[in-house]
């Protein structure tokens, strides 16, 4: 439902699936021109909207909007009007529709954002507002940076960035795996850009660091709205080897840091090369999906006050789907099933089907079929090489109680295994009070110092690099 709502959330929409008088003035369509912002509230995060609106020849409106935290920016505007103190405006390429009241008492717009469901928002006068990310790297940088292109699956060339220490090398190296979603090599999410942050401090430490956008996605071609989790292990692999055949890393020491969806996907690589030089597990999974779900679904709720029957119904309904789209052989079969569960549940919510359905298309995509059935235990068993699995003792997304001994059980015959909970930081290693998602924008923080430290310190000890 929002702007471009990655799929780093696929269960946070989930969790709130089926939970769920203004003054008007004689406004004249002058008086929409200027810039206005607001907060469209998704559930899982808050995000600024940015909306621009410039009067041009013979008095039409032309405009553009802007989701800054998730680095949209510039997307044009069209059928603007202004009637009786009523403003309406389309966003054709991303299907969305603003429809809102001039509340003369407040000097705002009441209303709300449409795409697929409605959501409330108000719009005042000014821009969007900025918010500090003091941790994101300054030029020039103390080592070498460069653009690189990485040839994977048939029609798959992923664009990316490698950061090297100065000097000659060999150096270490580390590939980057983003979470769930179409996401940047920078895994750049309301404003944060914590691949960035993360490549940034490995390369000080002399490690060398590849990072790139998701096939389909940025500067990659390939078409990302048909890969599964498999697609992205087979990116990472090709990454891998990228690096392996450069004559300035060391090849015996390339290995793979992945962040939650990337924290399944490294052991997929790793469990078919154990050439792998280490895994990092940065909130991975430790236990199959369907359980994580459930207590993801479950940890959302408690942060964001959600209790009561609407929850409990929300709950059944969210596992027996998953159960369907995971048990059933036949994919076609799988959907119309769970389609029809979908309109159970919306008929007992008193929720619309059509609006339901359009806040559910997430599920029947060939990623969540295989999302929703995998188990990353058996992959994990496999490993040999030194693992570090590290999670934020406030994440609601992969709870760290849930998933931590898990990992460590399924780890229990390797001998170098690092398991570590870090104490007040979420899901995306912050310093948070709560956990909640709604916060990720809001604190300014990037990547928690404390978390930066562990990851940089362990992968030096295991590789045998250092500062250059």
């Amino acid at each position: 439902m929002a702007i471009f709502l990655k799929r780093w959330v696929p269960a946070l929409s989930m969790a709130t699936l089926l939970t769920g008088g203004l003054m008007a003035s004689g406004a004249k369509a002058q008086d929409a021109v200027g810039e206005w912002n607001g907060l469209l509230n998704v559930g899982a995060a808050e995000l600024r909207i940015g909306v621009t609106i410039e009067a041009g020849p013979g008095g039409a409106l032309t405009g553009k909007l802007a989701s800054p935290d998730q680095g949209a920016m510039q997307i044009p505007l069209q059928d603007i009007r202004m009637d009786q103190g009523r403003l309406t405006f389309a966003v054709p390429s991303i299907r969305g529709r603003y429809e809102g009241q001039w509340d003369a008492s407040q000097g705002v717009w009441n209303g709300s954002w449409t795409q697929g469901g409605a959501l409330p928002l108000t719009l005042a006068k000014g821009p969007a507002p900025t918010r500090a990310r003091p941790q994101v790297p300054a030029k020039p940088y103390p080592y070498r940076e460069e653009e690189v292109r990485i040839s994977s699956a048939r029609g798959v060339s992923l664009a990316g960035t490698l950061t090297l220490p100065l000097g000659k090398g060999p150096f270490p190296a580390a590939v980057l795996i983003s979470g769930s979603g179409p996401q940047d090599r920078d895994e750049q999410l309301l404003g944060h850009r914590p691949f960035l942050v993360l490549a940034d401090h490995l390369t000080r430490q002399g490690i060398a660091v590849l990072r790139y956008d998701d096939r389909g996605f940025g500067r990659s071609t390939g078409r990302f709205s048909e890969a599964t989790s498999s697609d992205f292990a087979v990116d990472a692999g090709a990454a891998v080897a990228f690096l392996r055949a450069r004559k300035d890393i060391v090849a015996a020491n390339v290995g793979l840091i992945g962040h939650s969806e990337g924290g399944a996907i490294g052991p997929m690589v790793a469990a078919k090369d154990p050439r792998i030089g280490f895994v990092v597990l940065l909130a991975g999974p430790g236990v199959r999906s369907r359980d994580l779900m459930m207590a993801q679904r479950r940890a959302v709720g408690r942060v964001m006050g959600l209790a009561g029957p609407g929850v409990e119904r929300n709950d059944r309904a969210v596992a027996c789907i998953d159960a369907v789209l995971a048990e059933t052989p036949d994919w076609e079969a799988a959907k119309v099933e769970a389609a029809r569960l979908l309109g159970e549940a919306a008929a007992e919510a008193g929720v619309a089907p059509e609006t339901l359905m359009a806040r559910s298309t997430m599920l029947f995509t060939p990623w969540y079929r295989e999302f929703i059935a995998y188990d990353p235990r058996p992959n994990l068993e496999t490993l040999r090489m030194p693992v570090l699995a590290v999670n934020g003792a406030n994440d609601v997304q992969v709870v760290a109680s849930q998933n931590l001994p898990a990992v460590r059980e399924a780890l229990r015959a390797n001998p170098d295994v690092t398991v570590i909970e870090l104490p007040g930081l979420n899901h995306l290693f912050q310093t948070s009070a709560t956990g909640d998602p709604r916060e990720y924008g809001r604190i300014e923080e990037t990547f928690a110092p404390a978390a930066l430290k562990v990851i940089g310190d362990w992968v030096v000890a295991k590789t045998g690099a250092g500062p250059r």
